[in-house]
């Protein structure tokens, strides 16, 4: 698989806190990689460290491949765009001169693509209005504009949708899938609205104490996070005889537990078990989100 994003063993300390802690993460090229963790976990860090605005203490990253300490770095760096904390917008100035003043930044000469970057956000009829006098939503598409300015085919979002009425978060949401599927750019998306990650992430990795807790694809967290009956047996080998026979999907957990998939209902297995000379002690349904997915792999509370 290739990957756009790699750290390996990452760590930054500032004097007795250490905000990254051997952190090894891979974002997929074309994903959109949902980057999960308390206040404080490290998130902000990593993602200071990938823009080059800070040094690991120890550990490395590479970008498209190129490492860190590489001199060509810089030329991958300008394959990424970055929108961290808020944007990077100038109040006094309207959406089209934002962009031309990015572009001058950037060092490009044409401006003709400034229009089809407005038309892309859904900001080209803001006309000789101020960025000062637009709503969160719009200055944070505003920034998303800024940001693909170069041309980037990797985008890192820091908290894009926090403060956004619901309205605002589904304009993100849509523009974040459209970049993707339509400019093929892959996403790193720092967020603690667990909810509406959930909706448009392709991987997620959970990250505590600055330390990776776990990385998973959305295919295979759906597995795990998906509707079950965990039931508690004396002998789980008879109950997987059952369940066999039943065309049921099921894991099995420990020789007492396993997860059911599917329907049947409580008395026809009760009963099948019994048959078999195998005792229920508890049947339970689990219908678990990637909050409470979240809650179980680092614990407290996901509210960041």
């Amino acid at each position: 698989m290739e990957y756009v994003l790699e750290t390996n063993g990452l760590s930054k300390q500032y004097k007795n806190f250490k905000a990254l802690d051997g952190l090894t993460m891979h974002v997929p090229k074309g994903a959109i990689y949902g980057f999960i963790g308390k206040n404080g976990a490290g998130k902000t860090t990593l993602i200071r460290q990938i823009c080059g605005l800070q040094k690991p203490t120890v550990g490395s990253y590479s970008l498209y491949g190129t490492d860190c300490t590489d001199r060509e770095i810089a030329k991958a760096r300008r394959r990424m765009g970055a929108v961290v904390e808020t944007p990077s917008i100038y109040l006094e100035m309207t959406a089209e001169e934002n962009l031309r003043q990015q572009y001058q930044i950037l060092g490009i000469p044409s401006t003709e693509g400034i229009a089809e970057l407005l038309e892309l956000v859904r900001l080209s009829d803001t006309g000789k209005k101020k960025a000062g006098n637009f709503s969160l939503g719009m200055r944070q598409r505003l920034g998303i504009a800024i940001a693909l300015a170069g041309d980037p085919d990797f985008l890192v979002l820091d908290e894009p949708v926090n403060g956004l009425d619901p309205q605002g978060i589904i304009e993100m949401r849509e523009l974040i899938l459209k970049l993707n599927r339509e400019r093929r750019i892959t996403f790193l998306i720092s967020s603690h609205i667990l909810d509406e990650l959930s909706r448009f992430a392709t991987h997620y990795g959970f990250i505590d104490r600055g330390h990776m807790v776990k990385e998973i694809s959305a295919e295979a967290l759906e597995l795990v996070c998906r509707n079950a009956i965990h039931i508690e047996v004396d002998d789980t080998v008879k109950l997987a005889a059952v369940l066999e026979e039943k065309g049921l999907s099921y894991t099995v957990l420990s020789g007492t537990e396993a997860d059911i998939y599917g329907k049947i209902g409580v008395t026809e297995l009760v009963t099948l078990l019994a048959e078999r000379g195998c005792t229920v002690a508890s049947m339970q349904e689990r219908d678990e989100s990637l909050e409470s997915y979240y809650i179980r792999l680092v614990g407290g509370d996901s509210d960041e």
